[in-house]
């Protein structure tokens, strides 16, 4: 079973599965979207069931970390919207 690392040089430093780039964040959205563990594991090559529960299991010890991550996620859209030169809803809406 493959532990939870961090490492500011992959992911932001956001927690993941060691010797990966699968965040724990990632996991544990699809988890929350109705995909069984099982399901989970087959979406990524070289990680285990095992490797989902301890990716969940970091997640509901950790709550305040997966808000954070999902806060800087949110923050991060919306200064790529700001940034943009043209919003696609305003061409789809002159259409």
């Amino acid at each position: 079973m493959k532990s939870i690392t961090t490492d500011a040089d992959v992911l932001g430093g956001d927690p993941r599965l060691a010797g990966t780039r699968i965040g724990v964040a990632h996991v544990y959205r699809r988890y929350e979207n109705g995909e069984a563990p099982e399901e989970i594991a087959a979406g990524y090559d070289g990680i285990s069931v095992a490797d989902v529960h301890a990716a969940l299991a970091y997640a509901f010890d950790n709550p305040e970390t997966l808000r954070e991550i999902d806060r800087e996620a949110r923050v991060a859209v919306d200064r790529i919207r700001d940034e943009r030169p043209v919003d696609p809803d305003e061409i789809i809406e002159r259409a």
